[in-house]
């Protein structure tokens, strides 16, 4: 357990983070946060300003808003379950290429998710958030690993046994599946499904295409 805690500790502390900033979301209220959440109308306002050579401040924060929605949650079922599956993925990133590529592949899959809800939605002013683009960019980042690299059977605690990185892979194209099918039938729910399939496949790329040789892991 001490070499868990040892090993995972910036992953732990992340999604600490993660739950610190939703007990503000509940203690402060919307007025705190409303500014951090994407805004597909809004980021969509400030990338034509900016191609027009007028874009000022607000315009560059409504960028900013395309990560800082990663960091917020709707409701305590919304936060946990993404912990739990960020936990898994992230756990993964963290023991086959390193800390620094987990919090890399979070962040740019949290935008490239973002960045394809806001196209799908370019005129849409309803808020986004969630960390959930970035939940699937690991799903991704795993399966772009499983292309290049054979992986050695992972142990994901608390499970007790190996998990088959084929059966790890295949749970993350199953939910990208189910997001496509879900996004091309219109349905509703509040869910954003564009960002979790531009998470998806950011974190795909990524590391089909770029990512070091795994630990444990020999090539195909």
């Amino acid at each position: 357990m001490r070499q868990l805690f040892r090993d995972q500790g910036p992953l732990l502390g992340l999604i600490g983070v993660m739950f610190g900033i939703y007990l503000f979301q509940e203690i402060r209220g919307p007025e705190w946060y409303a500014a951090y959440m994407a805004v597909p109308g809004k980021i969509t306002e400030s990338w034509q300003s900016l191609r027009a050579g007028t874009a000022g401040v607000g315009d560059f924060k409504a960028f900013g808003t395309l990560l800082s929605c990663a960091f917020l949650h709707a409701n305590a079922e919304h936060v946990i379950y993404n912990m739990l599956f960020l936990w898994i993925f992230a756990a993964l990133m963290v023991e086959l290429i390193g800390v620094r590529w987990m919090f890399l592949i979070f962040i740019v899959t949290a935008i490239c998710g973002s960045i394809f809800h806001v196209v799908l939605n370019a005129g849409d002013f309803v808020p986004m958030l969630g960390a959930s683009g970035a939940v699937m960019g690991f799903e991704g980042a795993y399966l772009g690993l499983t292309t290049r690299w054979h992986l050695p059977e992972p142990h994901i605690w608390p499970m007790s046994r190996p998990v088959p990185p084929g059966q790890l892979a295949m749970m993350g194209v199953i939910g990208v599946v189910f997001d496509y099918t879900s996004l091309t039938g219109h349905a509703g729910g509040g869910v954003a499904y564009g960002a979790h399939i531009g998470g998806f496949v950011g974190g795909l790329l990524l590391t089909a295409l770029a990512s070091p040789k795994p630990r444990g892991a020999y090539q195909r």
